[in-house]
């Protein structure tokens, strides 16, 4: 378990406060726009900026506790720093860079082991390459390996592809999902890029000008009204957990369950059973107050209003109870005020766009899937 919970005030007028809790394996991402206060987070965990007042704690160990005037020096507290730029030692080559890592800690406590993360990076190829002869997403990689080789208890990124072109990110996301799958490591992952956040994270703790906005499992915060400053008017939406229940072949479709009900979408490449990530934005959930008949939208589920929240404007933000799970919505007042849109009414939920699965590159790309209409 990772407990954070800190204040500090820089001169400037710049101030943070924020306090969360995140399992202790997987991938947290603080995310927010540039100055929420994301890096001065991780720095503060990794003890390169100290808070004014609070505690931090991982897997049990006390970093810091104002309180009590604890403060782990930095090399004790065993945390892997990766920075956006990779900063890899020029005169050594991939291996020695790597060999690095390993150097930095004792021998008893090597769990994580070189040839392990050479092939889970795929970085066997590039051993005797110098840095300056790889490409970026090459760079980060033998970077991250590096960072593991030093047996963290703790693994801090902070803006890994921010350096990045598309087509490195689309190089380098499938290993930080082997990452994440393979080492049981809890991760800090900073970004400002929503698409990252909805392919990597467990947890999310969003931020908006050093205040902590909400904090909790992704799929739980993506569709709360309080992301709406974080996330922006067109972005707010759900992220839900589905698994592949079967392919319809001759329509060329797939139906993905998640604890509401289905989804049909495009055929995706997955096995029947396999997990797969279904994001459905805000702005693509229409509202009827009965079953529709003779419309070309495939997904209709049946939904309780849960709350109504009037936003600047002309929309409003409708969250909808579909089988216990939340599904957010964006309509405008005037219909709210058509349909006497009230918690507690039974209503129709029109799904008309969905974007599938956070292990495809194309995941939430503006070329994504559509569900079909």
């Amino acid at each position: 378990m990772i407990e954070v919970d800190l204040r500090l005030a820089r001169p400037g007028g710049f101030a943070l406060d924020c306090g969360f809790a995140a399992p202790g394996e997987g991938v947290t991402a603080l995310f927010g726009r540039s100055g929420a206060g994301k890096t001065t987070i991780i720095q503060a965990v990794a003890g390169v900026v100290r808070p004014d007042t609070g505690r931090i704690v991982v897997g049990g160990e006390v970093f810091f506790d104002a309180a009590r005037g604890i403060d782990v020096p930095i090399e004790a507290r065993r945390v892997g720093y990766v920075f956006q730029d990779s900063r890899l030692f020029p005169h050594l080559k991939v291996e020695g860079n790597l060999r690095y890592g390993e150097r930095r800690c004792r021998a008893v406590e090597r769990p994580i082991r070189f040839e392990a993360v050479v092939e889970l990076l795929g970085i066997g190829h590039l051993l005797a390459r110098r840095p300056h002869t790889l490409s970026g997403g090459e760079r980060q990689r033998v970077a991250i390996g590096r960072a593991l080789l030093a047996q963290p208890r703790l693994l801090l990124m902070d803006e890994p592809l921010a350096a990045l072109d598309e087509a490195r990110k689309a190089e380098i996301l499938p290993y930080l999902e082997r990452l994440r799958d393979a080492m049981r490591l809890p991760i800090l992952y900073v970004s400002h890029s929503l698409d990252e956040v909805l392919r990597l994270a467990d947890t999310l703790v969003a931020l908006r000008d050093g205040r902590q906005v909400a904090a909790g499992p992704v799929a739980q915060v993506l569709s709360r009204p309080e992301m709406l400053p974080v996330v922006g008017r067109f972005d707010l939406g759900t992220l839900l957990e589905c698994v592949v229940a079967r392919h319809d072949g001759d329509l060329a479709l797939s139906s993905l369950a998640f604890a509401g009900g289905e989804l049909r979408v495009p055929q995706v490449d997955r096995a029947i059973g396999e997990k797969v990530r279904a994001r459905v934005r805000a702005r693509d959930v229409a509202i009827a107050l009965t079953k529709p008949e003779g419309v070309s939208v495939s997904n209709l589920l049946p939904a309780v209003v849960e709350e109504v929240v009037a936003q600047e404007g002309p929309y409003a933000d409708v969250g909808l109870n579909v089988g216990g799970v939340r599904l957010a919505a964006m309509v405008t007042r005037e219909s709210v005020a058509r349909l006497a849109l009230r918690p507690g009414l039974d209503v129709w939920a029109m799904v008309k766009s969905v974007a599938v699965d956070s292990r495809n590159p194309d995941f939430l790309s503006p070329g994504g899937l559509t569900a079909p209409e």
